[in-house]
């Protein structure tokens, strides 16, 4: 503990993530270290944050520079005040594992400098499995040109006079970097990911430096190798070094950049300048004959001859990319072969919960269609095609070759969840999202956190529902609601959801029965449905979820077997997750029941949590209970919700199996005791069902 750590932090603009970075070094389980924030001119609360933390802990320390000078300013202002033996720099939208400065400087022995990894992640989201570290030793190189993740002794920052060129704002690094590179032949690297780098991925998050304008990253770029082969004419190692940076550089960055963006005219000149002198020198980097091309046609300004190879090197990438897989060239035929040919202008594509079942509002759409004889070309979107549906609508399988084309041929795209983002929309195209329930716990961008098994999903949602034309809503509350969790600005329909029409029949009687039947359930029983949500945490990896019923069926058997049956009604996740085997004519496991409108319909009682059922249930205006467990977990760390569930709920929280028998055995009590609160609550978020939302979308959208 005896080696003091100075930790050089610039900050600008990074309040959503700075508390995050300063709490990790708190954390750290080596304490000898001191951290130097510099506010480099930051217009949000970063300087507000930092003070905050200053003063409750004296090894934080702050430099309010008040007016914004690039990074290399702010690093160099650092190193000037500076007072441990070994420096560190640490980006303020980034944070350390647990034992990251205990590793690095436990492990730098006799060494002047040691490497960690990285683990980039996006908004908060930490799903980094514990990592076993090793050191590795390998030749002195800085490939990704970064001064983040080393720690240096300050001696030989001194000796070398290491600074940061204040003249640069996105590529100021190497200038620290490049005198190292024939101070030592080995570098120790910590294997073993103990740098968390942020991903700033999310359109919620500031715009971090590299994703600045990229014709001024070129220009500065090109003019930093100028001077620096200059400074280092002499040096043909360090010269070498920088050709081969270059020609990363442009494998990495410029070829998509040009293939893009039409900048040709802009960076043109600049390019071929560089390209003229590494011709003259030597490099060692492998590059193929493509490159060699373009890198030619560089040096020669050859825009028109450039433009047809770098087009030509997207098409032989797009191939080579498509032959790894059938899903990856199914994409491929989507967007260069399907979307070429004419628009069908009369079929449309009907999905429901990701092709799981036939169910939900755009099920309504689609009879609503059919009664109405509609002239359109129906096709429906099946994890496993060959179900009884009405109409003559071609039935698809999720992912397949045909849903590839028919998607691409499709005018109308109606779903109730996200398409996938590789599916670009066409030109033409109009999708009507239905979505799937009035929220309850917040949603996309009105979630600080996400919990959820993908890291990278609020920057995936943006993306897909950017291609939505309608989005419908079922209340006032959820239009708000929308707009600003999902940041949408398109249409809204206002009419409440096509699914809750069946809620509101003149045909009920008759359709409960029908249902009851077709499920083997007594008529003279009644029907407890419990449907809980499932939780954001409960996965063992992306794709693989998990699930534990609380709810204790021997002791509801028990108690209520002669009135009552249960139906059990999981998310669509973990619905192969139940076994009702031991609870025969009690228990029903109906989790993989097409349409829940029509469970909704013969059950007397709903039980459920924070999945947002209650509110298309309310419609019934049948009692509910709500099986709320972990509620705090959930609210405060999960998701958090938008209504008050203590106040704002059509019936009692129940937290105890104990506790929902005792409900239920007098439910009429609890609905008399909740009346006022549920005719609150069904005026307020049922006001617009009135069982014709499927007639006004089809007159609006299908005309």
């Amino acid at each position: 503990m005896k080696n003091k750590i100075s930790i050089i932090i610039p900050v600008y603009n990074t309040e959503v993530y700075l508390e995050n970075c300063i709490e990790s070094l708190i954390n750290q389980a080596y304490s000898n270290w001191e951290a130097i924030l510099i506010n480099d001119g930051s217009t949000d609360n970063s300087l507000s944050i930092i003070s905050n933390y200053e003063k409750q802990d004296s090894r934080i320390k702050s430099i309010d520079l008040k007016v914004n000078k690039g990074v290399a300013h702010a690093r160099n202002t650092g190193l000037d005040v500076a007072t441990g033996e070994f420096i560190y720099f640490l980006d303020s939208d980034d944070s350390l594992d647990q034992y990251a400065l205990g590793l690095l400087i436990s492990n730098i022995t006799h060494h002047e400098v040691i490497f960690g990894s990285f683990n980039k992640q996006n908004k908060k989201a930490n799903l980094t499995l514990p990592v076993k570290h090793r050191i590795k030793y390998s030749k002195s190189k800085f490939r990704n040109e970064s001064v983040l993740n080393r720690l240096f002794r300050r001696t030989l920052v001194d000796e070398l006079n290491l600074r940061f060129d204040e003249d640069y704002r996105y590529y100021s690094d190497l200038t620290f970097l490049l005198p190292l590179l024939d101070y030592f032949k080995t570098v120790p690297t910590i294997t073993g990911y103990i740098y968390k780098k942020q991903w700033r991925k999310d359109p919620d998050s500031p715009e971090s430096l590299t994703q600045h304008d990229d014709v001024a990253k070129i220009k500065e770029y090109v003019e930093r190798f100028h001077k620096l082969t200059e400074v280092y004419s002499e040096n043909p190692k360090a010269i070498k070094f920088l050709c081969n940076q270059f020609v990363s550089y442009y494998c990495q960055y410029v070829i998509f950049v040009l293939q893009e963006q039409d900048i040709y005219s802009e960076v043109l000149e600049d390019l071929s300048s560089v390209v003229q002198f590494i011709d003259t020198h030597s490099y060692s980097r492998r590059i193929s004959f493509f490159i060699k091309r373009e890198l030619k046609a560089i040096r020669n300004k050859d825009e028109k001859k450039l433009r047809k190879l770098l087009k030509l090197h997207k098409v032989l990438r797009i191939t080579s990319r498509s032959l790894k897989g059938r899903q990856k060239l199914y994409r491929t035929l989507y967007n260069y072969v399907f979307t070429k040919l004419p628009m069908q202008n009369k079929t449309i594509v009907f999905e429901s919960f990701l092709g799981k079942n036939y169910s939900d509002s755009p099920k309504n759409i689609y009879e609503e269609l059919i009664n109405e004889n509609k002239d359109y070309n129906y096709i429906w979107v099946f994890a496993k095609p060959g179900k009884e549906i009405p109409g003559n609508a071609k039935q698809v399988k999720r992912l397949s070759l045909a849903y590839f084309y028919y998607m691409a041929r499709a005018k109308y795209w109606v779903s109730n969840s996200r398409i996938p983002k590789a599916l670009k929309k066409r030109e033409g195209n109009i999708y009507l999202q239905t979505w799937h329930g009035t929220p309850l716990k917040k949603l996309v961008f009105d979630m600080n956190d996400v919990h959820s098994a993908n890291p990278n999903y609020k920057a995936d949602f943006y993306e897909q529902s950017r291609r939505w034309d309608y989005l419908i809503s079922a209340n006032s509350y959820s239009s708000e609601i929308f707009q600003r969790a999902f940041k949408f600005n398109n249409r809204m329909f206002e009419y409440g959801y096509p699914r809750n029409d069946i809620l509101h029949s003149d045909n009920k009687t008759h359709l409960m029965e029908r249902f009851k039947t077709q499920l083997n359930i007594p008529l003279d029983k009644k029907v407890i449905l419990y449907a809980p949500t499932w939780r954001d945490d409960e996965f063992y990896k992306p794709g693989q979820y998990k699930f534990s019923l609380r709810f204790d069926l021997e002791r509801l058997q028990e108690e209520l077997g002669d009135e009552y049956v249960v139906l059990l009604r999981t998310h669509y996740f973990i619905a192969d997750h139940l076994n009702t085997e031991d609870f025969e004519g009690f228990a029903f496991n109906v989790s993989k029941y097409d349409d829940i409108s029509e469970l909704y319909l013969i059950a007397d009682i709903l039980i459920t949590d924070y999945s947002s059922v209650f509110f298309d249930y309310a419609n019934l205006k049948r009692p509910i209970l709500f099986f709320t467990y972990d509620l705090e977990k959930y609210r405060d760390t999960l998701r958090g919700f938008y209504i008050d569930m203590e106040s704002e709920l059509p019936g009692p929280l129940v937290f105890t199996n104990d506790e929902i028998i005792d409900s239920i055995k007098n439910i009429d009590q609890v609905k008399e005791q909740y009346q006022a609160k549920y005719d609150l609550f069904y005026d307020r978020f049922c006001g617009w069902e009135h069982g014709d939302a499927s007639k006004k979308i089809s007159g609006e959208v299908f005309s």
